[in-house]
């Protein structure tokens, strides 16, 4: 499906006779404020983007740049904020599909008790692929254009993400135990690397490896796991001190904590990102700050799973670099990054006890270029800046309910939701706008959730 956005103007026809030395370019995009989220934390007004190949090649004030471009495509946005493309920074986007399968219940007991065996009877390459392409299109319709993903049969993940058009940084899942992707960690690390050899020449997807976490991957597997990344140059995706339980089973079979374990073994270090970081002590904020390693915080699924709060204002004050996930729809139960966003800004004051420890500025930068620079990326997206891939979002600030606006930014952060997300670009090309995909059907979504939710419902808690 071809989308045409109502908003589009027809303009440059009559610009061309006007001025003949007109630059055309493939989109132009007029904008009422543009949050260029770049070192300034500049917010611009009345201002244009101009797109060619996919990359932004000029901002300018719009007055100007209808003297100087012409446009294949014309979108004035005159009540809108255009924003780089929100970035997730964690999640397993294959579990839409068991969003409210085992609500109200601690982790282990959720993982073991619920998601594990339902996972063990419908985990399958066509599963994942279907799963994923519905977390792909909740994704792109919130303004969601890049996610950090972990889970099996990667390679159907891709599949989803080239039909979406979205990007994505996909992990290579490790385990000890098998599953019905692999047998044991040496099986899980070849069929990743095969996945990842598979999508290489996709300028979309990138690639980490994924231990699930300290508490299932042994230390032979994670000594393998550094030596590989080194040898590839891929980043590590791992969960780290999600939850008491985690430490204190990490203290009895190795007597240390996990992240003193992982530093042992040679794994931290700016490759590593590391989702939750709930339960962390003052010195160990100090010794993720000196590695350079960076964080994802998922305040709902914590709150969600009673995991905890991750101390974010003494991670941002020690110089950690940290990102937002919503982590998987199983158990948050959306994937919506308005929501982690100011979720996270409220629970960062609320603990710190300091209305100034996460301001909106900041809150915008942890799900854009915070992100970006987690995954390695942040000289290709991440913020509005000449040269960078133009993945972009407008949100539109005219609805009552966002009346009146004093402050872009800070209204994307404490008034603003998914719902006011009207455009979507991933490297200059429109996937979603007012409702409809560029190449996901809505029937063809329908029809997912009608094979899938008969064969997982046995396993709703």
């Amino acid at each position: 499906m071809t989308i045409s956005s109502p908003s589009s103007q027809h303009r440059q026809s009559s610009q061309a006779t006007i001025n003949a030395d007109l630059v055309n370019a493939d989109l132009v995009i007029e904008a009422r404020w543009l949050a260029a989220v770049n070192s300034k934390n500049t917010l611009l007004e009345d201002y244009s983007v101009i797109v060619q190949g996919g990359v932004l090649v000029n901002l300018l004030p719009t007055t100007q740049a209808r003297h100087q471009y012409t446009a294949t495509s014309l979108v004035c946005l005159d009540e809108h904020v255009l924003i780089p493309g929100l970035i997730n920074g964690h999640t397993h986007v294959a579990m839409s599909l068991m969003r409210g399968i085992a609500d109200d219940l601690p982790l282990m007991a959720w993982l073991n008790d619920h998601i594990w065996p339902a996972e063990q009877a419908v985990i399958s390459e066509r599963y994942v692929k279907d799963a994923s392409l519905l977390g792909c299109a909740e994704m792109l319709s919130g303004g969601i254009t890049c996610f950090n993903d972990m889970y099996f049969y990667p390679q159907a993940t891709a599949m989803a993400v080239s039909q979406a058009g979205m990007r994505a940084n996909l992990g290579l899942p490790v385990l000890e135990f098998a599953t019905n992707y692999a047998s044991d960690a040496d099986d899980y690390l070849q069929k990743g690397f095969e996945a990842h050899d598979s999508w290489r020449g996709n300028p979309l997807i990138t690639s980490s490896i994924a231990p699930h976490a300290p508490y299932t991957v042994s230390n032979q597997t994670f000594e393998k796991i550094v030596t590989y990344a080194e040898q590839l140059r891929l980043g590590i995706h791992t969960h780290l001190h999600e939850t008491h339980d985690e430490i204190s089973q990490s203290e009895a079979l190795y007597g240390v904590r996990p992240i003193q374990r992982l530093a042992d073994l040679g794994l931290l270090g700016p490759n590593l990102v590391a989702a939750h970081g709930v339960h962390l002590l003052p010195h160990e904020i100090d010794v993720l700050a000196e590695y350079g390693c960076h964080v994802v915080h998922c305040p709902s699924s914590n709150l969600k799973l009673a995991s905890g709060i991750a101390p974010v204002a003494s991670l941002l004050r020690s110089g950690v670099n940290v990102g937002v996930g919503t982590d998987g729809a199983a158990s948050n139960n959306r994937l919506d990054m308005f929501a982690e966003m100011r979720l996270a800004a409220l629970l960062a004051k609320g603990v710190s006890g300091d209305p100034t420890a996460l301001p909106a500025h900041q809150a915008l930068e942890m799900v854009t270029i915070n992100a970006a620079r987690a995954l390695g990326l942040n000289d290709k997206i991440g913020s509005i800046e000449v040269g960078k891939q133009a993945d972009l979002v407008a949100v539109k600030l005219s609805d009552l309910a966002l009346s009146p606006c004093y402050d872009p930014i800070s209204h994307l952060v404490y008034a603003c939701g998914r719902e006011h997300v009207t455009h979507t670009w991933v490297a200059g090309e429109l996937r979603y706008s007012h409702g409809v995909y560029a190449n996901i059907e809505p029937v063809e979504l329908k029809e997912i959730v009608q094979t899938w939710q008969p064969k997982l419902k046995p396993y709703k808690h």
